[in-house]
């Protein structure tokens, strides 16, 4: 999570490379070799964090969707089910599962042309669902609820109800989308601004455990919390 200038990043149609660290498509799977230094805070010490992840992409999400009328805003499930093998060399950690990536990408700042994000998503057997809803900046909201088959086709699907969720420790509003009770069993990141957590959840039907963040950028734009970003995101070039 290293933000560097221009002049680090490299990019073809197979590869992206930001500093030491890059990501390739080869033989249907795509490796990412990751070379960073981590922050902690309190501590002038910066330790390596350096391995290897490779996705197995299950399924392929074809189709992007637009969040706004201008079109400046999308979004695509590159894979929303796929399967995960991680192998750290520092620190010494190695892991696999199921995974999921996706891709979002605008024509401005994602703070210019949204107040709030709130999105999830999670496994259903051999299918996949991605909810998102907000705020666009102009005030009026969007929301989609999708199931991707095994081919991995979206199906639109009505929203399931709203269910509200704890705040977080920076006192960040959550909500969650499920067919019944929804409740966090773990929260991975939780900063002045965004959350991460795992939800236990029903979604078309099916006990699931999800995973949830919610955005707010109307904080990200806070001058304190710019101001603060450099801590946890250090910036080179």
């Amino acid at each position: 999570m290293t933000e560097r200038g221009s002049a680090a990043v490299e990019r073809s149609p197979d590869r992206l490379a930001v500093g030491a660290s890059a990501m390739h498509w080869a033989n249907d799977r795509l490796t990412i070799d990751i070379d960073e230094r981590a922050v902690t805070l309190g501590s002038p010490f910066h330790p390596p964090v350096r391995g290897r992840v490779i996705v197995h992409p299950k399924m392929i999400g074809p189709a992007a969707f637009a969040l706004d009328q201008q079109r400046l805003h999308h979004w695509r499930g590159i894979a929303p089910r796929a399967r995960i093998e991680v192998a750290m060399t520092e620190p010494n950690l190695s892991w696999s599962g199921t995974a999921y990536f996706d891709t979002n990408w605008g024509a401005e700042p994602i703070e210019d042309g949204f107040a709030d994000w709130q999105w999830s998503r999670a496994h259903c057997g051999r299918e996949a669902a991605v909810l998102y809803e907000g705020v666009r900046r102009d005030g009026t909201r969007f929301a989609s609820a999708l199931r991707f088959d095994p081919s991995g086709t979206a199906h639109e699907e009505d929203m399931p109800p709203a269910v509200p969720l704890p705040r977080t420790w920076w006192a960040m509003q959550r909500t969650a989308r499920s067919d019944g009770p929804a409740r966090v069993t773990k929260t991975w990141e939780d900063a002045p601004f965004y959350a991460r957590s795992t939800l236990r959840s029903r979604l078309f039907g099916t006990d699931v455990a999800a995973v949830h963040e919610s955005l707010s950028l109307d904080r990200l734009r806070s001058p304190v919390v710019q101001w603060m970003l450099p801590y946890r995101m250090p910036r080179i070039g």
